[in-house]
């Protein structure tokens, strides 16, 4: 078993951490904002197996390739920023199964493959996710205990708090979608998720710049 007091440690921080507004948690909002909580947890699938490869890759040391292969990593953020900006500017035009329809009716139409990915790929291009796992779960290792076992309760632990806060997000932009989508406001409201996934795009990409 793991150690209680390392537990009830990490709990609530990585909580804190998970709440914090990041690439992820921007995502869910603006998808929240733009298909609805029920497709959004198709990102969310997609956000969480890749924050438990990262996890388990940081623990495990397979870290240490990726910076080896430094191009490696740089393409895949590559990839994954031109494909958000792509959405981004479907979004603005109000266009594309992303957005919000002018009759007020969200499309339910988009691919869950699509959503899927774009929650994967977030994750595993993610330099402050993996730097962060780098940093933060080893210490809550301990020599003492069963390895395998202590890594399960700690990815554990992250998958639930980061689909709660996911969970959080989504649902406020749902919420902010439906007041703001009346009449004139609605491509207002595909432009603020526009800007939100263009933003999320830059993220990715702000230490190649």
């Amino acid at each position: 078993m793991m150690d209680s007091s390392l537990l009830f440690l990490f709990i609530p921080t990585f909580f804190l951490v998970s709440i914090t507004p990041g690439m992820c948690m921007t995502l869910a909002l603006t998808l929240g904002m733009s298909v609805g909580v029920r497709r959004t947890m198709y990102m969310m699938l997609g956000e969480l197996l890749g924050v438990a490869i990262v996890a388990i890759a940081a623990v495990l040391g397979v870290a240490a390739i990726m910076l080896k292969f430094p191009l490696l990593f740089t393409g895949l953020k590559l990839i994954g920023g031109a494909y958000l900006t792509y959405i981004a500017i479907q979004m603005w035009r109000s266009k594309g199964s992303m957005a919000i329809s002018l009759a007020l009716e969200r499309k339910t139409d988009t691919s869950r493959f699509t959503l899927f990915s774009q929650g994967f790929i977030t994750a595993i291009a993610n330099p402050k996710g993996w730097a962060f796992m780098i940093s933060l779960l080893p210490p809550f290792i301990s020599p003492e205990q069963s390895f395998y076992l202590q890594l399960l309760t700690l990815v554990a632990i992250i998958l639930c708090s980061e689909f709660i806060c996911m969970m959080i997000y989504a649902t406020g932009g749902k919420t902010l979608g439906m007041l703001l989508a009346n009449g004139r406001n609605v491509k207002r409201v595909n432009r603020i998720s526009a800007l939100l996934m263009f933003a999320v795009a830059i993220w990715l990409v702000s230490d190649l710049l």
